[in-house]
Order: structure tokens, then sequence, then C-alpha cells
């Protein structure tokens, strides 16, 4: 998802709206079932850029947009090919600058200093953001015909959206629009191993988390002069879950965040001091005695830890697809160029404890009230502002910058179906969707939840259409999938249960619950590394001790909160 500067041909506005109109009207002759008139999408382009009387366009006007995520490149809207496009249509462009250092610091220096942004995704903080006065209240939009398709997007959600105060101050990325299209691809947690380590190994099913490591420390073995990584942790800043969170998914049970909850009692409790965690660290204790234990992942940064997956050196680890992103495009590029260079590519597992537990890394349906996009209390215009994100929803716009522009990233067919040819889905490397425009509308602004469909039932997500997804497999993919008996990598893992609450990390805390969690993190910082490099005989010490400390927490006040919060969730979904 980087995102780098990129030099574009100077489009007039004309020509702009011209190609807007082709790309989403379905202009060739033999499409019945294309997408939708051009007609209110041409419509919404005119409004979007004229003044209050509609007679004269405004002055294209730059607004600031910070995102609390590291790992990315700032960028100007109208330096890609459909961000220009957009500015030209609206008359609104946008700098976005990305996280540098520690995400709490930096929030914490907005909220005193008072020195927002125009838009801001405050990503963790957002409580922090929302308890300062940080945002406007964006409720009044969300009613309004003048924005109808904010209305259209959001109104179905807007009683999850409102805050304990009543007032909405997000527009969260999670909406699902039309019907839920599942991911053939694994976005989300999973156990990944290089992918030279199961050939050689023969292509073996690995269900438990000893399985996963005997396969590593056997081709560890066999391979003494490569200075291989047996297993990374990622523990930077607010990406500590990625290692915190695995007790929770060896142990059969889907990112809830903290808690792990009873299907039949909805009781919520956390796993963190249970015998799962103690598990897992044991284990990595054990990895870490006989050397193949990344050492440096308690101090690594996040580009350190990307810089390692992309080194051919680490041969598995645990994290979220979504979250390194970049080191598989990266890799992915090289194998596009030179296929022997696939063999270092990662392959995902669904790996728990033991052999009679249900994985369910997979997400079922959700909603996550706290992750989002919202305006602050220093933009210049929010209704302008507005105006931009209405124009962005439409559905047609939606389909631009998620597809592309139809006849160059895309084509339909007689029946409306979106596909890409084979040379369209080749073309579509890392550096080509930064200066077509892809990248920069992936997910930091309000959107169709990539879980969605358009009206025509096409996918939201290009790569979640079948025919789009098949395309994409390379031969070396298609070997591995077939070795494992299935057709996409989604088919490896068990289909997740309904959970209405889902995700309970996704439920807004107030100030106690954020003080916990604070806690809690500070505690395992303490102690994780401590349990991990211990000698044996000295780990049962140092977990009592850390236990001790845990439970000196409000962990019944945290549990009983989260548990109101989850039955409250059920019985509204009844």
């Amino acid at each position: 998802m980087t995102r780098r500067r990129w030099l574009t041909a100077a489009l007039s506005l004309v020509m702009v709206l011209a190609l807007v109109l082709t790309a989403c009207s379905g202009k060739k002759s033999n499409n019945s079932g294309g997408s939708d008139s051009g007609s209110a999408n041409q419509g919404q382009q005119n409004s979007s850029n004229t003044n209050d009387s509609g007679s004269a366009p405004q002055d294209t006007v730059t607004f600031s947009m910070f995102v609390a995520v590291q790992g990315e490149k700032d960028f100007t809207l109208s330096e890609s090919k459909i961000g220009k496009m957009i500015v030209d249509a609206t008359g609104v462009d946008w700098k976005v600058e990305y996280l540098v250092g520690d995400m709490q610091t930096k929030i914490g220096t907005m909220i005193i200093s008072g020195d927002y942004p125009d838009a801001l995704v405050p990503d963790d903080g957002i409580e922090q953001v929302i308890e300062a006065g940080g945002f406007i209240d964006l409720t009044k939009y969300i009613e309004s015909d003048e924005y109808p398709n904010v209305k259209k997007v959001y109104g179905p959600y807007k009683e999850k959206m409102k805050w304990s105060d009543g007032k909405i101050y997000i527009l969260p990325f999670s909406v699902v629009m039309n019907e839920f299209v599942p991911d053939p691809n694994i976005g989300q947690g999973a156990f990944w191993m290089q992918r030279r380590v199961l050939e050689w190994a023969g292509f073996p099913k690995i269900k438990t988390v000893d399985q996963f490591f005997q396969v590593i420390e056997d081709f560890m073995k066999a391979h003494p002069d490569e200075d291989l990584i047996g297993f990374i942790s990622l523990t930077d800043g607010w990406r500590f879950f990625a290692t915190t969170n695995v007790p929770n998914h060896l142990a059969g049970y889907p990112n809830d965040g903290e808690v792990m909850v009873d299907m039949n009692t909805h009781e919520a409790k956390i796993y963190a001091g249970t015998e799962w965690e103690y598990r897992w660290f044991k284990k990595l204790n054990e990895i870490n005695a006989k050397g193949m234990f990344d050492k440096a992942s308690f101090t690594d940064n996040y580009d350190q830890y990307i810089a390692k997956l992309t080194s051919h050196k680490v041969l598995g680890f645990f994290d979220y697809g979504w979250q390194f992103m970049n080191a598989q495009e990266v890799l992915l590029d090289a194998a596009r160029v030179n296929p022997e260079e696939d063999q270092y590519r990662y392959f995902p597992l669904p790996v728990v404890f033991d052999e009679n537990i249900k994985d369910q890394y997979l997400d079922p349906p959700g909603f996550v009230a706290n992750r989002g996009w919202g305006i602050t209390v220093n933009a210049k215009d929010p209704d302008r502002i507005m105006k931009f994100i209405d124009y962005l929803l439409e559905e047609d716009v939606q389909k631009l910058v998620k597809w592309g522009i139809e006849g160059e990233t895309y084509l339909v067919d007689e029946n409306g179906r979106m596909y890409r040819t084979q040379e369209m889905v080749d073309m579509m490397t890392q550096q080509f969707r930064e200066e077509y425009g892809f990248t920069a509308f992936d997910w930091d602004w309000p959107h169709y939840g990539n879980d969605s469909s358009f009206s025509d039932g096409n996918a939201v997500d290009a790569n979640r259409q079948p025919e789009v997804f098949q395309l994409s497999l390379s031969e070396a993919d298609k070997k591995f999938l077939d070795a494992y008996g299935v057709k996409t990598y989604s088919e490896l893992f068990s289909k997740p249960d309904d959970r209405p609450w889902y995700p309970a990390w996704g439920i807004p805390r107030d100030e106690e619950r954020t003080l916990f969690e604070t806690q809690k993190a500070e505690l395992q910082r303490e102690y994780l590394p401590k349990l991990v490099f211990a000698k044996a005989e000295e780990y049962d010490a140092i977990w009592e001790e850390y236990v001790q400390k845990l439970n000196k927490l409000d962990v019944k006040g945290y549990e009983q909160w989260y548990t109101e919060k989850i039955r409250e969730a059920v019985a509204n979904s009844q």
C-alpha cells in the first residue's frame, strides 16, 4: 500500500468529465447490463464544482488530511491519474500525510496544541480525539438530502455510529453495501510460512502450532548455512497486537480484540494471563532456546520488520494480511519478473493449539464503529469537504477508484459482469497501482467496505471478483492450492461463526476501558520479552509474577463492561 509521488499528464476538465462518464456508464454497444447510467454522476460532478447558485465553478481548494498509520508515503491527490480526475471534477485537492514515529505521541501533541488538519484518521487514538473535542458532529450530513450518497451509505448505520453523547464523529470504513462478498485471499490473521519450506517438506498438512514449528526446525537444520530466521514477531507501537493476539487465535477465536467471547453465554473474558497465553509464550521460549526466534522482534520498528520479511530469511510468522501487505507486494512483484522468486512468498495456514480446535481466523460480517475518517474542528470548509465525500461515495465514482477506467483496467461483458483480462491483471504491480491512483483510495477514505458489492452485483473490491481472482493466480499459486485441494486461500480456513457483536474491539471504549488496555499493554511489554528470553526453569516464576500484577488491574470491571456491550448487541440483532 505504499504510495510514491507521481507525474501525470495535464487533463482538461472537459476531458476528465468525459473519461469519468465513459468509464462509469458502460460505453460498449454490446453492454446490456453494465454500470448505471452516467446522468446522475454527471449531475454530481457539476454540482460538486459549482457555487451555491450553480452558475460558476468554485476555485480549487486543497485540504489537509493526516492518517495515523506508519509505513505509507505522503501524497497529493492530484498527482495520480484517478486522483487528478476527481480533483478536476470536484475542485477539491488533498494533501495526505502519514504517521512517522509513535502514534500516541503524535495524536497527543495534536490534541494539546489544537493543531488539527482538516480531516483526520486517528486509528487507535480515536477515543482520545473525540474526548478532546477534536471532531465536529457529522449527524446533519448523514440526515440531509443535500448529501444523498452519504445518506445512502451511512444512513442505515446511523444508530451504530453514535457515540455516548449521541453524536456522530467519524465515518467508519467497514460499512457493507448490498450483498456481502467474502475474500478469497487472507487479508486477516494467519500463521504464514515461506513457500519453499512447505514444498521442501512435501506440502504437509499443518494444523497445530507444534507441527508448524517442527517443519520450520527441520528446514533450518537442513539449511544450516543460510543464516535463516525461524520465526519473527511484530511489536512496534500500536501494532503490538500482532504479538499479543496470537494466543486468542490459537485457542480458536477470531480477532475480537482483548477478549474471548463465549458463543453460548456471550460472556467476555480477557485471554491475557490465561493458559492460552502461557502456552504460546512458553512455545516462543522453547524456539528461542533453539535459536529459531528473532531476538530483535521486541526492538525492531515496523520498517525493519517489513525489510526482514522481504529478505528471504524469515521462514514463519503470525500477522494480519493487510498489515504486511507492503512486503507481500514487494515479493509478488519480484516473482512476476522472475518466477523463481515465488519460493520466498508466504503461504497462510490456520494454525491452532490442538487438533480438536476449530480455527476462526476468517472474519464474519461485522461493523467497526471506532475506526474511520472525521472532520476536525479546524476544518476550513466542512460543507465543501462533505460535498467531496458525497461525490466520492457515488457508486460510479466508487467503481472508478476501485476498478479504474473501463477499457484500461477492466471490461464489462454482455451480462454486466466486470472483469479484467490477463494482461490487465498482470499490469497491477505496486508501481502501476500507485501511479494510477488505486493505492490512494485503498482504505483511508469513506468508501464502500471491501466486503461490499455494487447494486449490479459486481464486487466492490476487484480482487474479490471470482473472474479476477482466478486470473491473478500464478502457476505457482495454482500448484500450492492444488497441493492442498482448494481453489482459494480462504478455503483452507474454517467458515466463520456468526457473531452479531463482531468485532468487540470495534465497540467504542470509555476512559476506564482505555486505561485498562494501556496498563495491560505496559505490563505485557515488560514481561513478554522476559518470558520469551528466560531460561526454561525460570519461566514459571516470571509468569506468576506477571499474572499477579495483571490481576491487580480492573480485570473484572473490564470483562463485565464488555459482556454487557456484547449481550446488548446480540439482543439488538434479534
